[in-house]
């Protein structure tokens, strides 16, 4: 769902992107000539709504061995987005290109 509504937003996701220091990137999307990875970060991947410290430590490693940033969407915002394609590309939008 995320993948496709990045498409439509005009970007073109690679899916399940394996890194050169070995981590899966959920989505890799180029920005301007500056890659981008995408996580979608479900319930595991959160103690209540905090991140859990593998996920931060993944994040922060990936942002700084490999320079890739990481825009994480989180489950409980993408669901309350429901099926409103409109509404999950505005948002995806905020978190790619800060509008």
């Amino acid at each position: 769902d995320v993948i496709s509504e990045l498409s439509s937003i005009g970007l073109q996701p690679e899916e399940e992107v394996l890194t050169k220091k070995g981590y899966r990137l959920d989505a890799l999307v180029e920005i301007n000539g500056k890659k981008i990875g995408i996580e979608v970060d479900g319930p595991s991947h959160f103690l209540g709504r905090k991140p859990t410290g593998s996920t931060l430590l993944k994040h922060r490693q990936v942002t700084n061995l490999e320079q890739i940033p990481i825009v994480s969407v989180p489950y409980w915002e993408w669901d309350k987005l429901r099926k409103d394609s409109g509404k999950k590309q505005k948002y995806l939008r905020s978190l790619l290109f800060h509008e």
